[in-house]
């Protein structure tokens, strides 16, 4: 039985590849591994049937038999553990590895996403242009050590893993400004990350869905 993965009717992230079923795509792609895709609406994310599945009312979300998950890093966990290509077979290496994917999502990615909020929501508030330089400058700081740890290695730790993996996608919510630019190396990470061919092709597969609903509210 082929898993199932839900994702957006209509993405709001307007086909960048940044909406979180992007790297439960690319995690399959990376080991091989075909999926369903069930895409839900945002009116049907809040009903009953949907909050089963994700008591967030959000998705993705991950079926495979009797198993159900949601929480990205939790589902690309458990493919990284059942597939080969997405951490290594030594238990030091694949233990750092499932470290870089804590980091990505817990050390690096809340900062970036705090700088989105307050570009979001708090861009009219008489507090915003004093908050923001703050929000930046964390970032930048966590950058600068991100970067000093990558150094001229292509990988975090020797060969892709699913640490790159969801460390690349969270950097990538960085696209359009100019913190990353600032450290060639993790720009150069990131571009290199995107020229795997498993990443365009769950890149093509999500843009394809935003691409069709488009159409679709250009025509009503």
């Amino acid at each position: 039985m082929l898993p199932t993965i839900t994702a957006f009717e209509a993405s709001p992230d307007r086909g960048r590849g940044l909406a979180r079923d992007m790297p439960v795509r690319w995690a399959l792609e990376e080991v091989g591994q075909p999926y369903h895709v069930r895409l839900v609406s945002f009116a049907a994310m809040k009903q009953a049937a949907h909050r089963t599945l994700h008591p967030f009312g959000q998705i993705p979300t991950y079926e495979e038999g009797d198993l159900a998950m949601f929480e990205s890093g939790a589902i690309i966990l458990h493919i990284a553990q059942y597939h080969a290509g997405l951490l290594p077979s030594d238990t030091g290496a694949r233990a750092r590895a499932i470290t870089w994917m804590f980091a990505a999502l817990s050390s690096v990615e809340p900062l970036i996403v705090q700088r989105e909020s307050a570009m979001h929501s708090e861009r009219d508030k008489a507090w915003y242009t004093q908050r923001m330089p703050l929000v930046e400058d964390r970032i930048r700081s966590r950058l600068y050590e991100l970067s000093m740890r990558l150094g001229a290695a292509d990988w975090l730790d020797g060969a892709f893993s699913a640490g790159d993996l969801l460390m690349v996608q969270v950097l990538r919510r960085l696209s359009g400004s100019d913190l990353l630019h600032v450290y060639p190396n993790l720009s150069n990470y990131v571009t290199r990350a995107e020229a795997r061919p498993a990443f365009k092709r769950a890149f093509d597969a999500q843009l394809a869905v935003f691409t069709a609903s488009h159409e679709v509210n250009l025509q009503t």
